[in-house]
């Protein structure tokens, strides 16, 4: 039984018309993503598809394996908890939300290449969101899936350094 899946791409997600105020927050999120210190040592970009979508590219590469020569497990989780985050966060425009689980299902290795990680979020709006995320390498295998719990916090958006409206 074959794991291809179809290659993800820009329209894996249609866009819902602009709405001013979410396109800002989206972009906001953009931003926050690019200026975390942790996503200095990835080559990778964060894409909000829009209300509970959200698209990330990443590259990997040798610095990332483990001794046996593949992506370390820590990167699978980054990549998927990253996209199901930030699939959450669009529906929460005024706090940071902290992950609390994670689970985490490895399908197969990755050494090296564009991987695209996506993430959709499931239910839960109010303290509590859950969301689900994909990892596809370039030749459209899946090579992971997660689904995370995050809740609220008491850290204000607007008060973080990349989030910025407007």
């Amino acid at each position: 039984m074959s794991s291809i899946v179809t290659p993800p791409d820009d329209q894996t997600v249609a866009a819902p018309p602009e709405v001013p105020g979410a396109a800002l927050h989206w972009r906001a999120l953009e931003g926050l993503y690019a200026s975390a210190p942790i996503n200095t040592m990835f080559e990778s970009r964060l894409s909000v598809q829009g209300e509970g979508a959200a698209r990330i590219e990443f590259t990997i590469d040798r610095r990332v394996h483990h001794a046996a020569g593949a992506a370390h497990g820590t990167i699978y989780f980054k990549m998927l908890d990253d996209a199901a985050f930030y699939a959450a966060n669009t529906l929460v425009t005024d706090r940071f939300l902290l992950t609390t689980s994670f689970n985490l299902h490895f399908v197969r290795p990755v050494r090296s290449g564009k991987v695209v990680a996506e993430g959709r979020w499931i239910s839960g709006r109010r303290r509590v969101l859950v969301a689900e995320a994909r990892l596809v390498d370039a030749t459209g295998e899946e090579i992971g899936r997660g689904t995370g719990t995050f809740m609220r916090s008491r850290i204000a958006l607007s008060g973080l350094p990349g989030y910025r409206i407007g």
